[in-house]
């Protein structure tokens, strides 16, 4: 496939249009729909070659068009075939009906299905499209099918998950895998959709990527495609203050471990030099355990403010461990008055709950110098009427995030989001599920500082780093611990 539609996610609605003007071009809607239903037929009999039966549940709409095609390849294959469907096919209209006369099966009701063992589900009821809860049909169907585990194969998302925000709108089918056509949706790739929907495979039904990429919305998919022309360049004339010097506030005493592993991934991600900035009764701590990173006693604005005296130091990493709240937005004050990149985590974003506007509002001029990286509790702290919001998917509460803040978010999780205040926004999916562990987070923040640092813009460096940083859990394993990660962050893509 075409690699500017592998990263392209697609909106349900900007799907539709997309369809709109791949009519309006010239190509017949019908045609797409006969390439959809064969691709689902093809990978129903890879898939599942042992299958008894193969259940096709068909929809009112498109999506219910693509499952009639399917049982027709199907049947045409020598497979044993039934097929059900919901609601009046008397009722079906346009490309769908066509589908529906095409196929010479009997089409029962969907309330007739009796799941039985050695079925495989081919579910076309609903798709991506759907936005409020499945009926009670539908829902005691997935019930009935979810007991006697079935293998579903869903086409283009699991019925009950909505396309747009991944939640699920009532009870949905957990695949075992979901064939979709042309791009990726949200559902696909946002919680719990991501799950639900198996092992995602998507198909090139013949819409031109001009006409997808009209409709894409700066919405993409996290891979070094998208900031690879951004990287660092190196060169023999290259030094350590070239490749940027970068400051990790440490926490106090008997707290320094998190800010520790934010300046080692400082260090390993590209950073010339690394200085960790240390209340002096934490001295003693952070120097038995650091070699490479430098050490600095800052107690105060005082030492931080003839600090900033050297232009070279541009990049500071705030929050791992620190715990004082008046301490950060004190310093995050001075950081922005000085023209200075900021990356806040952890308690560093704690400490504006109750102010978030002053935070904005020290970053708000210029360039974006500010990155947050929140998870969904401390997203909430700073942008509460966002989080409550549940109309909002996360890609979506991400750029209004991002926009208020003039920050970029990074919003952290199975399937975090890196938005840009412009509305750019990419979804991240090669993070292993065990790189959820203690401390994962403040390595994140160091890598994200050590871009910045090496002269790359806020959004590309942000999203860089969450990518590293999950290449990093891949290499470093099962089991791994946060300690393990700064040692397996790897080179800087290439190709």
């Amino acid at each position: 496939m075409h690699r500017e539609i592998d990263t392209l996610i697609i909106t349900p609605a900007d799907m539709g249009q997309i369809d709109q003007a791949a009519a309006a071009s010239g190509l017949a809607s019908y045609g797409l729909m006969e390439r959809a239903g064969q691709a689902v037929a093809a990978t129903a009999l890879r898939r599942f070659p042992g299958a008894l039966r193969f259940a096709v549940l068909c929809g009112p709409g498109n999506n219910g068009g693509d499952g009639y095609v399917a049982a027709r390849a199907l049947q045409e294959a020598g497979a044993s075939v039934v097929a059900h469907a919901l609601g009046e096919t008397a009722a079906l209209k346009g490309d769908a009906k066509l589908a529906f006369e095409a196929f010479d099966g009997e089409v029962a009701p969907l309330a007739t299905y009796a799941p039985r063992p050695g079925d495989v589900v081919i579910d076309a009821l609903f798709g991506a499209g759907l936005s409020r809860d499945v009926p009670d049909e539908v829902a005691k169907t997935i019930e009935a099918v979810r007991k006697t585990v079935l293998p579903v194969l869903a086409v283009d998302l699991p019925s009950g998950v909505d396309g747009r925000t991944g939640q699920v709108k009532g009870t949905a089918f957990e695949a075992t895998a979901t064939i979709t056509f042309m791009c990726r949706k949200p559902g696909h790739l946002l919680l719990p959709g991501k799950t639900l929907a198996g092992a995602v495979e998507v198909f090139d039904i013949g819409i031109p990527v001009r006409i997808l990429a009209r409709h894409a919305h700066h919405l993409r998919v996290n891979t070094p495609a998208i900031w690879r022309v951004a990287l660092p360049v190196q060169t023999d004339a290259t030094h350590k203050y070239v490749r940027g010097h970068l400051a990790v506030f440490s926490g106090p005493a008997t707290a320094t471990g998190a800010a520790r592993l934010s300046a080692m991934a400082g260090i390993r991600a590209g950073a010339g030099l690394v200085t960790l900035l240390s209340p002096r009764d934490a001295l003693p701590a952070n120097a038995a355990h650091l070699t490479a990173v430098m050490l600095k006693a800052i107690d105060n604005e005082a030492d931080l403010a003839a600090l900033l005296q050297d232009e070279r130091l541009k990049t500071f990493v705030l929050g791992p461990g620190f715990g004082d709240a008046g301490k950060i937005r004190a310093y995050a004050k001075l950081l922005a008055a000085r023209d200075r990149h900021l990356v806040l985590d952890a308690d560093g974003i704690s400490a504006f709950r109750d102010e978030p506007d002053v935070l904005f509002a020290l970053f708000a001029a210029g360039r974006t110098r500010l990155v947050l990286t929140p998870h969904d509790g401390e997203f909430a702290r700073l942008f509460p009427d966002l989080a409550a919001d549940k109309a909002l998917s996360k890609i979506e509460r991400a750029q209004k995030a991002a926009r208020r803040s003039n920050g970029v978010i990074i919003l952290k999780g199975a399937d975090t989001v890196i938005a840009a205040p412009d509305g750019r926004a990419l979804v991240n999916e090669n993070a292993p599920p065990w790189l959820a562990t203690a401390g994962s987070g403040d390595v994140l923040a160091g890598m994200v500082g050590a871009h910045l640092t090496q002269g790359m813009p806020a959004f590309e460096a942000a999203a860089s780093a969450v990518w590293r940083h999950g290449e990093a859990g891949r290499i470093a394993g099962e089991g791994l611990t946060a300690e393990d990660l700064p040692g397996a962050i790897p080179p800087w893509p290439v190709a």
